[in-house]
Order: structure tokens, then sequence, then C-alpha cells
């Protein structure tokens, strides 16, 4: 979460932006890994999906351009869905009573997909991400105004900061997190 200027989607079509790949890692690892399970997959063959999923994207991202109209998770879910497919033609075993055929027929190949647990898994990720970049005393401050509900001046003289100092650290973090999801989410 580096770089101020640009989506992380457009960063990710740069050659060399390793930053925007351990980023774009650090989001959808989980998630990927959560829609392996959901196909009756076991760790070791998550795993393979997941590394497999994001050689494709490794592929396909440079030249992806995104459409606000268009669902970046539906693209991403047809993504793994077909890695998946692919795996199962070359016989990776899969557990009996997997959720390969509900994702399968669903016409929108993220149907089965929550929006709002989608939403919630990316902006908890994104938080996670975030709280590294800042100093312990500015995280508490955002936290405490915007999570808590916490009015800033009484955020202000618990942490020994001052008022505007507060605000600035709630700035810079609602700004980071804006950065890091911006056209991820739909």
């Amino acid at each position: 979460m580096t770089d101020t200027s640009a989506s992380l989607l457009d960063r990710l079509r740069r050659p060399g932006d390793h930053a925007a790949w351990g980023q774009f890692v650090h989001l959808y690892t989980p998630l990927l890994y959560q829609w392996a399970q959901q196909l009756g997959l076991r760790n070791a063959e998550a795993a393979d999906l997941v590394q497999d999923v994001f050689v494709q994207l490794l592929k396909a991202l440079p030249e992806f351009r995104y459409d606000g109209r268009h669902s970046f998770r539906a693209w991403l879910c047809t993504v793994a869905r077909n890695k998946f497919r692919d795996a199962r033609r070359k016989h990776l075993p899969v557990a009996a009573g997997s959720g390969l055929d509900a994702i399968a027929g669903a016409d929108d190949p993220a149907a089965e997909i929550d929006a709002a647990e989608y939403r919630r898994f990316l902006t908890d990720r994104a938080l996670q991400l975030a709280r590294r970049e800042f100093a312990p005393a500015t995280w508490q401050a955002f936290w405490q105004v915007v999570v808590e509900g916490r009015p800033a001046a009484e955020v202000a003289a618990e942490l020994g900061l001052t008022t505007n100092a507060v605000y600035l650290a709630r700035g810079r973090i609602l700004r980071r997190l804006r950065e890091a999801l911006d056209g991820l989410l739909e």
C-alpha cells in the first residue's frame, strides 16, 4: 500500500510492482483458500489450487481492465472455478459432496459468495495490512474514533495527542484503506 497514485488493480498491470502483488496476495490468499475448502479440497489440494490461481492471475492481470459495471469478485471466482475444473480433469482427489455443483451451475459464478461477506473479508484484510504501516498510537487513535465511535477530543486526551493529530490519523488511515480497496469492492 505504498503507491498513492493508482488502484491496486492498475498497479498489478505494471511489470515488477512487487509491492502490489504482495498486497494482492495478502488480501486474496485467505479468500481463495476459503473457496477451495468450500469446493471440498483438503489443505494440500487447496494450496495447489491457490497457487494455480495466482499463476493464472500473474498472466491475466497485466492485460486486465477493471470495468466497474462487472464484479471483480465474480471474475476471480471464475478463474478459481476454472482452475478447479482443470485440476479435477487431471484427477485431483475431491471430497464427496463438494460445492462444485452449486458453484458450477450458477449463472453468476460468485452467486454462492455473499457480497457482504466478501466486502467484510477484504475490509478486514486491508485493516490488518494497514495496521502494520502505522505507529501504534496512530492506529489506536484511528480505531477508537472510527470503529469505537469515541469523540476525538477524548481519545486525544487519553493517548496524549492533540485533537488535530487524532483527526489526521483518522484521515491518513482511511485514505490508505480507500486506496487499498479501490476497485476491489463492488
